[in-house]
């Protein structure tokens, strides 16, 4: 079984049973954004909390032997269609360069790491309607020379 395949498969049986992927991150003691990452396939997990996962979903071995393997972390064009992935991307081109500007003024020459960070996700009330809050905490990597 393929490490994506067992993802959507494991996501199939985590609707099915009426899991969230804030139940299955408490089971194996990790944040939801990682859970929900890992368990779709773009993240290794750890053997024990592959199968932990797959002792709640009633997954079989090959899925708990997918879910650790290494993926592969390619960029899949037809993600870019998704209406909420798109906005993240259109989010990035309008504050991306003043971001970046922001960063290097602040801590200089570097970048933020996007493997050694924290995502989390949350709900904020509005009047206007709820909001997304989407926090990333990445380590800042300076350039070396």
């Amino acid at each position: 079984m393929e490490k994506r395949e067992a993802g959507e498969l494991a996501n199939q049986l985590r609707l099915k049973i009426g899991l969230t992927w804030e139940d299955l991150a408490s089971a194996i003691s990790r944040p939801p954004v990682w859970t929900a990452a890992a368990i779709l396939g773009f993240h290794p997990i750890p053997a024990d909390q592959a199968r932990a996962v797959a002792e709640l979903l009633g997954l079989e071995d090959d899925a708990v032997t997918a879910m650790q393997r290494q993926p592969y972390r390619t960029a899949d064009d037809s993600l870019r269609s998704d209406p909420t992935i798109y906005r993240f991307y259109e989010l990035l081109q309008v504050y991306g360069p003043a971001i970046k500007e922001l960063i290097h003024e602040e801590f200089g020459d570097g970048i933020m790491s996007a493997i050694n960070c924290n995502v989390e996700l949350g709900r904020v009330a509005h009047p206007d309607g709820d909001r997304v809050r989407v926090t990333i905490e990445g380590k800042f990597l300076a350039y070396q020379w």
